[in-house]
C-alpha cells in the first residue's frame, strides 16, 4: 500500500499558556495531490504547516509526512527530514540576507545529501537558472543584487524557487503569492503546478485569496477539520 503524503490523525497542539488553538481527527492527502487550505488569520494554518514541515511537534497525536513519523521524531531528525523531503514557501521568505539570488536558490543542497543527489552537480545551477528565469528573475541585473535589495515580490520568487529546487516530495506554500502582482502570479502559479506534476510532487497551498482554489484537486476550510473546542 502507498504511504499517504500528508496523515494526520487526532492531533492536538496548543502553545504554552494559551487554550486548545488544533485539534485534527484526520487529514489525509495522496501522493501527489494538490490541496488548497484557507482559513482567517489566527486561526492555526501556519501551525499546522509547522506541524506538516516538522517545524514544530504536536503535543499529542500522529503526524506522518511521506510515510515518516514526525511526531516520534527529535527536533534534529525532524530538520534533516525537512531539509531532505520537503520544499517550504515561508510568509517571512527567511532568504539568507548576505547571498546572492542563485546562492539563496543553491542553498537548498548544501545541507541535504539526498535532495543534492536528484540533481547532477554540473547541472545544478543551470537548472536553479531555469527556475529563476521562469519566475521572471533571469535577466542579470536581478541576479547580481544582494537580496535584500530585491523588491518584496522579486525576494518572495527567490523563495519559491529555492523550495522548488531539489525536486523534494512535499512542497508547504505558505501565502507564496501574496506580494506578487497578477502576471507573476499567474507565472508562479504555472510553473508551481508543472514542476509539482512533472515530478510527482505534493503540494499544499495556504492562502486568503479563494479565487486560487479551483486550480487545485480539494479545496479545505481549517475550520471544516480543526475543532479545538468540541466537546469530547
Amino acid at each position: 500500500m502507498t504511504s499517504l503524503a500528508i496523515d494526520l490523525a487526532q492531533v492536538k497542539f496548543a502553545w504554552p499558556g494559551a487554550p486548545p488553538l488544533l485539534d485534527i481527527e484526520e487529514l489525509a492527502v495522496a501522493p501527489g495531490e494538490r490541496v488548497f487550505l484557507r482559513g482567517p488569520s489566527g486561526s492555526g494554518k501556519s501551525t499546522l504547516l509547522g506541524l506538516i514541515g516538522g517545524v514544530l511537534a504536536p503535543d499529542s497525536g500522529a503526524v506522518r509526512v511521506l510515510g515518516q513519523p514526525l511526531h516520534e521524531m527529535s527536533a534534529a531528525a525532524r530538520d534533516r527530514f525537512r531539509g531532505e523531503h520537503v520544499g517550504f514557501v515561508f510568509q517571512m521568505f527567511n532568504l539568507i540576507p548576505y547571498l546572492g539570488v542563485l546562492e539563496n536558490v543553491l542553498l537548498a543542497l548544501r545541507f541535504a545529501p539526498a535532495r543534492a543527489a536528484r540533481i547532477p552537480a554540473a547541472e545544478r545551477a543551470a537548472e536553479a537558472m531555469r527556475l529563476l528565469a521562469a519566475l521572471g528573475l533571469g535577466d542579470s541585473t536581478a541576479l547580481g543584487r544582494p537580496v535584500t535589495q530585491l523588491s518584496i515580490g522579486q525576494q518572495q520568487r527567490v523563495a519559491a524557487a529555492r523550495a522548488l529546487f531539489g525536486r523534494p516530495g512535499l512542497l508547504v506554500a505558505d501565502e507564496p503569492t501574496s506580494s506578487l502582482d497578477h502576471d507573476a502570479r499567474e507565472s508562479f502559479l504555472q510553473l508551481l503546478m508543472q514542476e509539482c506534476a512533472a515530478h510527482g510532487t505534493t503540494l499544499l497551498f495556504v492562502s486568503h485569496d479563494p479565487t486560487l482554489a479551483t486550480l487545485f484537486d480539494r479545496q479545505y476550510s481549517l475550520d471544516e477539520i480543526n475543532k479545538p473546542g468540541k466537546v469530547p
